[in-house]
């Protein structure tokens, strides 16, 4: 028997393979909601508390394998749940989060201010490269095959925790569910240290949970 996400008993037997893709804990500029993108920036003392409490939860479920970014806000957050499990963490920089040029280190405020049109654009869901940086799209084709990868490794009834970042997640579950691009912004963000669950199903993945792990927070972070 194992304890889901929200507090429920199941029996781990028959349910398929799963995969979390868990958010970083917060970090400084989370809080001032600037774009991180690739800067390789710390968690704050609230986000290693964050990591913490949500490792607890996550080691319940009994994980196989994690997989994480090699970018410090993620790889700090998995660390906290490879001391829990004794899992080894695989780094992988296929799932950093998107590069967005010069965007990055700007505001919310920044961003839209500088580039409005390119922010409108965006989230008209066109294809932008925002900052001159990577598309959506590509940043889907390489952090979903390397999800798929260690997925592919799992036991028939195998959990995989992906540590990642927020816009990296949402096109990675976009991909791996086979919505158009267009339809990714229908994916809500993910609060820092939250998680969304993925079950293998007779059609493939399918999106079993959300933006789980706490009561409802503010988003803050890159996910503008």
């Amino acid at each position: 028997m194992v304890m889901s996400a929200t507090g429920e008993v199941t029996d781990r037997k028959g349910r398929g393979r799963r995969i979390i893709l868990w958010r970083h804990g917060q970090t400084s500029w989370n809080v001032e909601r600037r774009f991180q993108g690739t800067t390789d920036v710390e968690l704050t003392e609230t986000g290693i508390g964050q990591a913490r409490r949500a490792a607890r939860l996550l080691a319940s479920l009994r994980p196989d394998a994690i997989v994480s970014s090699d970018l410090r806000r993620a790889a700090h957050t998995a660390a906290e749940l490879a001391a829990l499990t004794g899992l080894d963490v695989t780094r992988d920089e296929g799932l950093r989060e998107t590069y967005a040029g010069v965007w990055q280190g700007l505001t919310h405020e920044e961003i839209i201010t500088r580039h409005g049109e390119e922010y409108a654009a965006w989230k008209r869901g066109e294809a932008v490269r925002r900052g001159g940086g990577e598309l959506e799209t590509e940043v889907a084709d390489r952090a979903a095959p390397v999800v798929l990868r260690h997925a592919e490794k799992l036991p028939e009834d195998g959990t995989l925790v992906v540590v990642s970042h927020g816009g990296t997640i949402r096109t990675t579950i976009g991909r791996l569910l086979g919505l158009e691009a267009l339809h990714w912004e229908s994916l809500g963000g993910l609060s820092n240290c939250c998680w969304s669950v993925l079950g293998e199903g007779a059609r493939g993945w399918r999106l079993l949970e959300h933006n789980a792990g706490t009561l409802p927070e503010p988003v803050l972070g890159d996910d503008v």
